[in-house]
């Protein structure tokens, strides 16, 4: 499984979960009752289907290693087209994020994303 895994939240979510020390989820994580996240592989697709339009989009870095020892386990479930995606049914605690970037939005409402970190 992938060693670093991406999160996608707003400004906003961020900046409360800074405040908080520790991120709880956005608002369909709550719904699902899990944090959602995407590999590598994910991550555009995923910001291209769920985050059209959203201009203040941030994209988190998160190592799976710490993310397990300081919160639970990762669990990997099937989800789009039967692909195994990351969720955790914990708070993620702030210091299993290594990066953060924004993510500027085009003209068309997709955003362009930095060249991702290998694995």
């Amino acid at each position: 499984m992938a060693k670093r895994i991406y999160k996608l939240v707003t400004k906003d979510q961020w900046n409360e979960a800074k405040a908080k020390g520790v991120f709880e989820g956005a608002p369909v994580d709550l719904a699902d009752g899990f944090i959602h996240f995407s590999t590598k592989e994910q991550v555009e697709e995923t910001a291209r289907k769920h985050f059209k339009g959203i201009d203040d989009l941030l994209l988190l870095g998160v190592s799976v290693e710490k993310l397990e020892r300081c919160a639970g386990p990762v669990t990997w479930e099937p989800s789009r087209g039967g692909a195994l995606f990351p969720h955790l049914y914990h708070s993620m605690p702030l210091e299993a994020v290594s990066e953060e970037s924004v993510l500027p939005m085009t003209p068309d409402g997709h955003h362009r994303f930095p060249q991702l970190q290998e694995e």
